[in-house]
């Protein structure tokens, strides 16, 4: 931790000289959630990585036919969002595990259109409604668990103690609009 403090300082202070505000606030957040997170500062930048290549493979593989989602958490990759049929559903999973450092890869694409705008938009309103409520709860920290809503379908993420990870689903499923929870959760004990 306090090597992970003593980089992201220097690196401050480094870039604060050169004048790069915007870049300073951005390394400073993203110091912040990871001090927070339960991962290595490398495997949060290894996940980072990770979605980054995948979008990018994923559009210039398929384009504007499909709406899919690449979420990597401790180096494993959770696919939500449509395709076109289950041929794609199959090419994008091989997509995602020619991808360097990919450990493991939880396909719940949906085969079907693309959702619209609004369906989105509610995933989004759902997302940041359980965030809320996770701030709210006192039994685990919110920092721990990524959430990410497709359909009204909650998946959680995270490295959690198997009681964290229950009482953050059991906030979730209570959530106005969500209509199934699923967790993609590692556990510490």
């Amino acid at each position: 931790m306090k090597k992970l403090a003593l980089v992201t300082l220097l690196g401050l202070s480094a870039m604060s000289s050169t004048g790069c505000a915007p870049l300073v606030a951005t390394g400073v957040g993203a110091g912040v959630l990871m001090a927070e997170d339960r991962r290595t500062a490398g495997t949060y930048l290894v996940d980072e990585e990770i979605e980054l290549k995948v979008g990018s493979r994923i559009r210039e593989n398929h384009g504007e036919n499909t709406h899919v989602n690449a979420t990597s958490y401790n180096r494993r990759v959770l696919l939500t969002g449509e395709v076109p049929d289950a041929a794609t559903r199959g090419k994008v999973e091989e997509l995602v595990r020619a991808v360097p450092n990919v450990r493991e890869i939880q396909n719940e694409l949906i085969v079907g259109p693309a959702s619209g705008y609004l369906t989105r938009s509610n995933d989004s309103y759902i997302t940041a409604k359980v965030k809320a409520r996770f701030l709210d709860d006192k039994r685990f920290s919110a920092h721990h668990v990524k959430v990410v809503t497709e359909a009204n379908t909650v998946f959680l993420l995270g490295i959690l103690k198997r009681e964290e990870g229950n009482a953050a689903a059991e906030i979730a499923a209570r959530t106005g609009g969500v209509s199934k929870v699923v967790k993609v959760f590692e556990y510490l004990d």
